[in-house]
C-alpha cells in the first residue's frame, strides 16, 4: 500500500476540524489565519527502555506521576499537590500535569509508537493550545523518542525547550532506570 502524502494545507484542515470536535479550536476559518512561520520544538532522546515502557510511562496516571515526582518543577516547588495528575489514555480524553499547570486532550494514540496531543501551559492566555506529538522507536534495547511541539505562544520556545529536558525527559530518564 502507498503512504498517504499530506499537505501543510491538508494537515491544517483535518486538525483544525479535529481541535473544533474536541472543542478546543477558535471560531470557523481561523485555520486561514495560522502563521507558518512561528518557532517550534524538535528533540530526539534515547531510553534504555522498551518502547512499550516508555509509551506506558507517558500514558498511565500512576507511572507519569512517579516522573511529576522526579521533575524539577517539583523540586523547585512549582507542582500543586492539590491537583492530581490525571491521565485518560484515549482520543479524546482529558489529561492533568504537573500540579495542573499542563492540561489538555489526547488527540491520537498509536500503542508502543505514537501519541499527539493538544497541550496547553497554564501560563498561556485562554483557549491557547499547541501541538505535541511523541513518535517512540526501537533502538537496539531502547527507545529513541521524537517529540515535535507546535503551535505555542511566539516567545515561548526556549522555556519549553529546557522544561522538556528538566520535567519530562531527565526524570523519566530516571524512572525507566
Amino acid at each position: 500500500m502507498m503512504p498517504m502524502l499530506v499537505t501543510r494545507r491538508t494537515f491544517t484542515s483535518s486538525a483544525g476540524a479535529l481541535l473544533a470536535g474536541l472543542g478546543l479550536a477558535g471560531p470557523a476559518g481561523a485555520a486561514a489565519e495560522i502563521s507558518h512561520a512561528c518557532e517550534a520544538i524538535h528533540q530526539e532522546v534515547r531510553f534504555a527502555a522498551s518502547p512499550s515502557r516508555v509509551y506506558d510511562a507517558l500514558t498511565t496516571t500512576e507511572q507519569f506521576d512517579h516522573v511529576v515526582r522526579l521533575s524539577a518543577a517539583m523540586r523547585l516547588g512549582m507542582v500543586s499537590a492539590k491537583v492530581p495528575t490525571s491521565i485518560d489514555a484515549v482520543p479524546g480524553g482529558a489529561f492533568t500535569l504537573f500540579g495542573g499547570y499542563v492540561t489538555g486532550r489526547t488527540l491520537e494514540l498509536v500503542p508502543n509508537s505514537r501519541i499527539v496531543q493538544a497541550w496547553r501551559s497554564g501560563g498561556w492566555p485562554p483557549g491557547a493550545y499547541s501541538i505535541v506529538t511523541f513518535v517512540l522507536a526501537g533502538h537496539g534495547t531502547g527507545t529513541t523518542l521524537t517529540l515535535d511541539h507546535v503551535g505555542f505562544p511566539n516567545g515561548d520556545g526556549a522555556d519549553l525547550a529546557q522544561g522538556w529536558h528538566e520535567n519530562y525527559w531527565e526524570p523519566l530518564a530516571k524512572y525507566l532506570a
